[in-house]
């Protein structure tokens, strides 16, 4: 299965999202964004650090398009991303071929009686044809190696294989972009490393990867760029990984490590 992304080989890489001053509050009381402004090239890997509750998540939704800023503009390869805009079926179906999301919590990805028919959904959604998706849905259980699993019921399934399923039901679509919300959480050490290799995979294709993470052990593997949230909602920091494993300070403001006690 081919995962060939856009990466230009020569010039500045083309944005693929360019957002500017976000503000997003739940129920209206709520603050997840406070003024958050970010941009993310094609081909970059992008780690958003964080405390629990500093709006990684819902930072990803709107990339997402499945919530959408109460104000502040967010454009998505060079368009604006808005409900209206994707109210368009063919704009909405080009989207969502070019952005693929996987949740942090399996369980609230997968719906289908079947692997197989999990991983084929997206493709039928998306209008492709069944011949053309059974191709793809092969190719794609047997790049994750869980061509064994496709009879099988998800639910049915471990933690580190629902995961797999997960990124496979978004993967079959070969998106250019995969937003990943805390990809390692949860997993035993063998299945957390063989995700952090298939991202690199995925990087050395040319997808582009925003990731929610804690994981500060293997940023440096994960990420070319970090963008680090406070706990009020804004972006603290927007460095290489290194940098932001250096300023100690910073993780303490960002409640990313325990300062001493007492």
């Amino acid at each position: 299965m081919p995962l060939a992304g856009d990466r230009a080989d020569e010039g500045p890489a083309p944005l693929v999202f360019a957002c500017h001053y976000l503000h997003y509050a739940y129920l209206d009381r709520f603050p997840a964004l406070a003024g958050v402004s970010l941009e993310v090239a094609a081909g970059e890997r992008l780690a958003l650090l964080g405390a629990n509750g500093c709006g990684k998540s819902t930072l990803l939704k709107v990339l997402d398009g499945l919530v959408f800023p109460t104000s502040g503009t967010v454009q998505a390869f060079g368009d604006p991303l808005t409900e209206q805009s994707l109210e368009d079926e063919r704009t909405s179906a080009a989207f969502r071929s070019r952005v693929g999301f996987v949740f942090q919590n399996a369980d609230t990805q997968v719906f289908s009686p079947t692997v197989r028919e999990e991983v084929a959904f997206g493709c039928l959604q998306l209008g492709l044809s069944r011949d053309h998706t059974q191709a793809r849905t092969d190719d794609v259980l047997d790049l994750l190696e869980i061509a064994d699993l496709a009879d099988r019921t998800p639910f049915q399934l471990s933690g580190g294989q629902k995961k797999k399923v997960a990124i496979a039901s978004v993967l079959v679509m070969n998106p250019q972009v995969l937003l990943f919300d805390e990809p390692t959480a949860a997993l035993d050490p063998r299945s957390s490393a063989w995700l952090r290799d298939l991202m690199a995979t995925l990087a050395g294709a040319g997808k582009t990867l925003v990731l929610a993470t804690h994981d500060l052990e293997h940023l440096a593997d994960l990420a070319d760029r970090a963008v680090v949230l406070g706990e009020d909602h804004t972006v603290l920091a927007d460095a290489t990984p290194e940098a932001v494993l250096g300023e100690r300070d910073l993780l303490l403001e960002a409640n990313l490590v325990a300062g001493p006690v007492g």
